[in-house]
C-alpha cells in the first residue's frame, strides 16, 4: 500500500519511523510512544480520531501487503508493537463499551446458532443497502465503493488469520468459507478482485488502499477491529463472531445494493461483486454461524461470550460507520474526509 497522507503527530512520526531503518527510527518511537500516551487520555473517542485510527491502521497493515518504502523489519519490532498494544487497548476497552449482551445461551451449536440470530434481527441501524437500492446517487455510489474498499480489496484476510487458531469442526468451517472468498484457487474469482472489477466499472481506481485518504476515522475503525481481532490469539472468539455475523447480515443488502447499481445503468461487470455474494453468503450464513460458530463454542465453551461480543462489535461499529454514511447524505454534504482526496 502506498503512504497515505498522516493526519496528524503520530500518523506522521509512525510513517516517518516505519520509512527508515529499525536503528535509526528509535528516537522516533521513543517519542511515539509519548505523544501516543497523551493523545489516548486527550482523545474525545477514538473512533472519530484520525490520528489514532490512522496510526493504527498502518500498524495494522505491516502484517498485511506492508507499505511503500516500510522495511520488513518493522512488522515484530518490540517497541513499535508496544506502541500498537497502547492504541489497541482503548480501542478495545472503547469497542466493549458500545456492545451490551443479554443473557448468555446454552453452549450447544443450536444454541449459539439462535443467539446469533436474534442479535442479527435486532439491529435497528439505518439501512444503507435500502438507500442504495433506491435513492442514491452516481456520487453517493462512488463514496460507497470508497468506503467498502478498505476491507473489499483485500477481503478475508483478516478473518483467514484465525485458521491456525482453531481445531477440527469450526477450523474446517472457516477453511470452507475462506476457499470460497478466495476464489476457490481461481485468481479472477477471489471475491477482492470481482470488487476492484466493481471500482473499475465505475472509473475508479482499484488500487489497495488509493483512496484511504478519503475515508474517515469511523471507516478506519471497523477495519481495525476486525485486525484487532484476528491479530490476537486471545480474541480468536472474537473474530469468529465477528465473520459469523457478518456473513449472516450480507445476503439481501447485497440484493439491494446490485439493484442501486443496475438502476444507474451499470452492467455486470460492475454488478457481479454484489450478486456473487447474494448466493455465496446465503450458504456462508449456515456454515459460519452452524459449523464455525456453534463448533467452536462446543469445541471450547469457554469462548461463548467472546464470540457473542466479537459478532455484537462487528454489527455495531458498522451501524455507527453507516450512520456517519447516511447522516452525511441526508444533510446534503459528502461522507468523505475531503473532495481532493476522493479525486486523488
Amino acid at each position: 500500500m502506498k503512504q497515505p497522507s498522516p493526519r496528524g503527530e503520530i500518523s506522521a512520526l509512525a510513517l516517518t519511523a516505519i520509512a527508515g531503518t529499525v536503528d535509526d527510527g528509535q528516537e522516533a518511537l521513543a517519542r511515539l510512544a509519548t505523544l501516543v500516551a497523551e493523545a489516548l487520555a486527550e482523545t474525545p473517542d477514538i473512533l472519530y480520531d484520525d490520528d489514532l485510527q490512522l496510526a493504527l491502521f498502518c500498524l495494522y497493515e505491516l502484517h498485511y501487503s506492508g507499505i511503500d518504502d516500510a522495511g520488513d523489519d518493522w512488522e515484530w519490532n518490540p517497541e513499535l508493537l508496544r506502541v500498537r498494544q497502547q492504541i489497541e487497548a482503548v480501542f478495545e476497552q472503547r469497542v466493549r463499551g458500545e456492545v451490551v449482551l443479554g443473557a448468555l445461551p446454552g453452549t450447544t451449536s443450536e444454541a449459539v446458532c439462535a443467539e446469533l440470530f436474534r442479535m442479527a434481527g435486532e439491529d435497528t441501524g439505518p439501512s444503507m443497502s435500502r438507500f442504495v437500492a433506491t435513492a442514491a446517487s452516481d456520487e453517493q455510489l462512488h463514496e460507497f465503493l470508497v468506503h467498502k474498499s478498505v476491507y473489499q480489496l483485500k477481503e478475508a484476510d483478516p478473518h483467514t488469520f484465525a485458521i491456525p487458531r482453531l481445531t477440527g469442526r469450526s477450523k474446517a468451517a472457516l477453511v470452507e468459507i475462506q476457499a470460497d472468498e478466495y476464489g476457490n484457487g481461481l485468481p479472477a474469482r477471489m471475491h477482492s478482485a470481482l470488487f476492484a472489477r466493481t471500482m473499475r466499472s465505475l472509473g475508479m481506481d482499484d488500487t489497495y488502499g488509493a483512496y484511504l485518504d478519503a475515508t474517515p476515522a469511523i471507516t478506519l475503525a471497523s477495519n481495525n477491529l476486525m485486525s484487532l481481532f484476528g491479530l490476537n490469539r486471545r480474541l480468536r472468539g472474537a473474530i469468529v463472531g465477528h465473520l459469523a455475523a457478518y456473513e449472516m447480515t450480507s445476503s439481501q443488502p447485497n440484493r439491494l445494493y446490485s439493484r442501486g447499481f443496475k438502476r444507474h445503468g451499470y452492467g455486470e461487470e460492475a454488478l457481479k461483486y454484489f450478486d456473487e455474494h447474494v448466493e455465496a453468503d446465503a450458504v456462508h450464513e449456515q456454515i459460519a454461524r452452524r459449523d464455525m460458530a456453534g463448533g467452536l463454542v462446543e469445541e471450547d465453551p469457554r469462548l461463548l461470550q467472546d464470540v457473542l461480543f466479537g459478532a455484537a462489535a462487528g454489527l455495531a461499529i458498522d451501524t455507527l460507520m453507516t450512520s456517519h454514511i447516511m447522516g452525511s447524505w441526508e444533510s446534503g454534504r459528502s461522507s468523505l474526509r475531503s473532495s481532493e482526496a476522493m479525486a486523488s
